[in-house]
Protein backbone atom coordinates (compact mmCIF):
# COMPACT_ATOMS: atom_id res chain seq x y z
CA UNK A 1 0.00 0.00 0.00
CA UNK A 2 1.33 3.42 -0.96
CA UNK A 3 1.82 5.72 2.03
CA UNK A 4 -0.41 8.75 2.22
CA UNK A 5 1.63 11.87 1.65
CA UNK A 6 0.23 15.31 2.21
CA UNK A 7 0.46 17.23 -1.03
CA UNK A 8 1.71 20.78 -0.91
CA UNK A 9 -0.74 23.37 -2.10
CA UNK A 10 -0.26 25.04 -5.46
CA UNK A 11 0.58 28.23 -3.57
CA UNK A 12 3.27 26.44 -1.53
CA UNK A 13 4.79 24.99 -4.69
CA UNK A 14 4.74 28.37 -6.42
CA UNK A 15 6.36 29.98 -3.37
CA UNK A 16 9.08 27.32 -3.21
CA UNK A 17 9.85 27.67 -6.90
CA UNK A 18 9.84 31.47 -6.79
CA UNK A 19 12.44 31.65 -4.04
CA UNK A 20 15.32 29.14 -4.10
CA UNK A 21 15.78 29.41 -0.33
CA UNK A 22 12.50 27.48 0.00
CA UNK A 23 14.15 24.53 -1.74
CA UNK A 24 16.71 24.09 1.05
CA UNK A 25 16.60 20.54 2.37
CA UNK A 26 14.44 19.24 -0.49
CA UNK A 27 17.23 17.71 -2.62
CA UNK A 28 16.00 19.91 -5.49
CA UNK A 29 18.77 22.02 -6.98
CA UNK A 30 17.77 25.71 -6.86
CA UNK A 31 19.53 26.46 -10.16
CA UNK A 32 18.36 23.55 -12.32
CA UNK A 33 15.16 22.76 -10.36
CA UNK A 34 16.00 19.05 -10.69
CA UNK A 35 16.52 16.44 -7.97
CA UNK A 36 19.27 13.84 -7.85
CA UNK A 37 16.76 11.38 -6.36
CA UNK A 38 15.85 10.49 -9.96
CA UNK A 39 19.26 8.90 -10.39
CA UNK A 40 18.34 6.27 -7.78
CA UNK A 41 16.26 4.63 -10.50
CA UNK A 42 19.43 3.96 -12.52
CA UNK A 43 21.74 3.40 -9.54
CA UNK A 44 19.53 0.54 -8.34
CA UNK A 45 19.90 -1.18 -11.73
CA UNK A 46 23.67 -0.64 -11.64
CA UNK A 47 23.85 -2.11 -8.13
CA UNK A 48 22.03 -5.24 -9.30
CA UNK A 49 24.29 -5.53 -12.34
CA UNK A 50 27.36 -5.30 -10.11
CA UNK A 51 26.02 -8.13 -7.96
CA UNK A 52 25.23 -10.54 -10.82
CA UNK A 53 28.80 -11.89 -11.35
CA UNK A 54 29.01 -13.09 -7.75
CA UNK A 55 25.27 -13.56 -7.06
CA UNK A 56 23.61 -14.79 -10.29
CA UNK A 57 20.21 -14.88 -8.58
CA UNK A 58 20.20 -11.06 -8.80
CA UNK A 59 19.57 -11.46 -12.52
CA UNK A 60 15.87 -12.06 -11.87
CA UNK A 61 15.61 -8.85 -9.84
CA UNK A 62 17.44 -6.95 -12.56
CA UNK A 63 15.06 -8.26 -15.22
CA UNK A 64 12.15 -6.54 -13.45
CA UNK A 65 13.71 -3.10 -14.10
CA UNK A 66 11.56 -0.85 -16.28
CA UNK A 67 12.27 2.64 -17.59
CA UNK A 68 10.63 5.54 -15.80
CA UNK A 69 10.54 9.14 -16.88
CA UNK A 70 11.63 11.80 -14.43
CA UNK A 71 8.03 12.57 -13.45
CA UNK A 72 7.08 8.87 -13.54
CA UNK A 73 9.86 8.09 -11.08
CA UNK A 74 8.61 10.71 -8.62
CA UNK A 75 4.96 9.72 -9.06
CA UNK A 76 5.90 6.18 -8.00
CA UNK A 77 8.36 7.18 -5.28
CA UNK A 78 8.07 7.85 -1.58
CA UNK A 79 10.23 10.94 -1.94
CA UNK A 80 8.93 13.46 0.59
CA UNK A 81 9.02 16.33 -1.90
CA UNK A 82 7.82 14.39 -4.92
CA UNK A 83 5.02 16.82 -5.85
CA UNK A 84 7.45 19.71 -5.62
CA UNK A 85 10.03 17.77 -7.68
CA UNK A 86 7.48 17.19 -10.44
CA UNK A 87 6.32 20.82 -10.42
CA UNK A 88 9.92 22.05 -10.45
CA UNK A 89 10.79 19.77 -13.37
CA UNK A 90 7.87 21.12 -15.37
CA UNK A 91 9.15 24.71 -15.06
CA UNK A 92 12.88 23.95 -15.16
CA UNK A 93 15.05 25.38 -17.90
CA UNK A 94 14.63 23.20 -21.01
CA UNK A 95 18.41 22.95 -21.45
CA UNK A 96 18.67 21.00 -18.17
CA UNK A 97 15.41 19.11 -18.60
CA UNK A 98 16.25 18.02 -22.17
CA UNK A 99 19.74 16.88 -21.18
CA UNK A 100 18.36 14.75 -18.33
CA UNK A 101 15.69 13.31 -20.59
CA UNK A 102 18.27 12.41 -23.26
CA UNK A 103 20.61 10.81 -20.73
CA UNK A 104 17.71 8.87 -19.19
CA UNK A 105 16.63 7.69 -22.64
CA UNK A 106 20.17 6.55 -23.43
CA UNK A 107 20.56 4.73 -20.09
CA UNK A 108 17.14 3.12 -20.46
CA UNK A 109 18.01 1.84 -23.94
CA UNK A 110 21.21 0.28 -22.62
CA UNK A 111 19.41 -1.31 -19.67
CA UNK A 112 16.56 -2.65 -21.81
CA UNK A 113 19.02 -4.12 -24.33
CA UNK A 114 20.86 -5.75 -21.42
CA UNK A 115 17.59 -7.19 -20.10
CA UNK A 116 16.82 -8.61 -23.55
CA UNK A 117 20.26 -10.17 -23.81
CA UNK A 118 20.03 -11.66 -20.30
CA UNK A 119 16.70 -13.29 -21.06
CA UNK A 120 18.55 -15.64 -23.39
CA UNK A 121 18.85 -18.99 -21.66
CA UNK A 122 21.98 -19.95 -23.54
CA UNK A 123 24.30 -17.43 -21.84
CA UNK A 124 27.02 -18.99 -19.76
CA UNK A 125 27.58 -17.72 -16.24
CA UNK A 126 30.81 -16.13 -17.42
CA UNK A 127 29.13 -14.32 -20.32
CA UNK A 128 26.30 -13.17 -18.05
CA UNK A 129 28.85 -11.73 -15.63
CA UNK A 130 30.78 -9.97 -18.40
CA UNK A 131 27.57 -8.52 -19.80
CA UNK A 132 26.54 -7.24 -16.36
CA UNK A 133 29.96 -5.74 -15.63
CA UNK A 134 30.19 -4.11 -19.07
CA UNK A 135 26.75 -2.57 -18.79
CA UNK A 136 27.51 -1.19 -15.33
CA UNK A 137 30.78 0.24 -16.67
CA UNK A 138 28.90 2.00 -19.51
CA UNK A 139 26.26 3.40 -17.20
CA UNK A 140 28.42 4.84 -14.41
CA UNK A 141 29.74 7.81 -16.45
CA UNK A 142 26.25 8.51 -17.78
CA UNK A 143 24.84 8.64 -14.24
CA UNK A 144 27.75 10.89 -13.23
CA UNK A 145 27.01 13.21 -16.14
CA UNK A 146 23.33 13.27 -15.19
CA UNK A 147 24.33 14.18 -11.64
CA UNK A 148 26.46 17.01 -12.99
CA UNK A 149 23.52 18.30 -15.03
CA UNK A 150 21.15 18.10 -12.05
CA UNK A 151 23.67 19.88 -9.82
CA UNK A 152 24.27 22.61 -12.41
CA UNK A 153 27.94 21.69 -12.75
CA UNK A 154 28.11 21.60 -16.57
CA UNK A 155 28.84 24.66 -18.65
CA UNK A 156 26.13 25.72 -21.11
CA UNK A 157 28.22 24.61 -24.09
CA UNK A 158 28.48 21.10 -22.63
CA UNK A 159 24.70 20.77 -22.43
CA UNK A 160 22.88 19.27 -25.36
CA UNK A 161 25.76 17.00 -26.29
CA UNK A 162 24.18 13.79 -25.00
CA UNK A 163 23.08 11.79 -27.96
CA UNK A 164 20.81 8.82 -27.77
CA UNK A 165 22.41 5.75 -29.28
CA UNK A 166 20.38 3.98 -31.89
CA UNK A 167 19.34 0.46 -30.95
CA UNK A 168 21.60 -0.96 -33.66
CA UNK A 169 24.65 0.67 -32.04
CA UNK A 170 23.78 -0.74 -28.63
CA UNK A 171 23.18 -4.19 -30.13
CA UNK A 172 26.54 -4.05 -31.94
CA UNK A 173 28.34 -3.11 -28.73
CA UNK A 174 26.71 -5.97 -26.84
CA UNK A 175 27.49 -8.41 -29.63
CA UNK A 176 31.15 -7.36 -29.57
CA UNK A 177 31.36 -7.65 -25.77
CA UNK A 178 29.67 -11.06 -25.77
CA UNK A 179 31.96 -12.33 -28.53
CA UNK A 180 34.99 -11.19 -26.54
CA UNK A 181 33.60 -12.89 -23.44
CA UNK A 182 33.11 -16.15 -25.32
CA UNK A 183 36.71 -16.06 -26.52
CA UNK A 184 37.99 -15.56 -22.96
Amino acid sequence: MKPTVSRPSAAAIAQALANPVHLDGTNINPVTLLATDYLNHFNEAIMLLEMIPSAPDCKEDFLTWRPLSYCGHFEASRFKYRELAIAAYEVSDPKYRNEIDQLAKHMSMILLATCDAMRSNDLSQHTLGVLAETTARWLRPLVARAGSVINGELEDDALGTSETAPQETIDALFDREVEEALRA
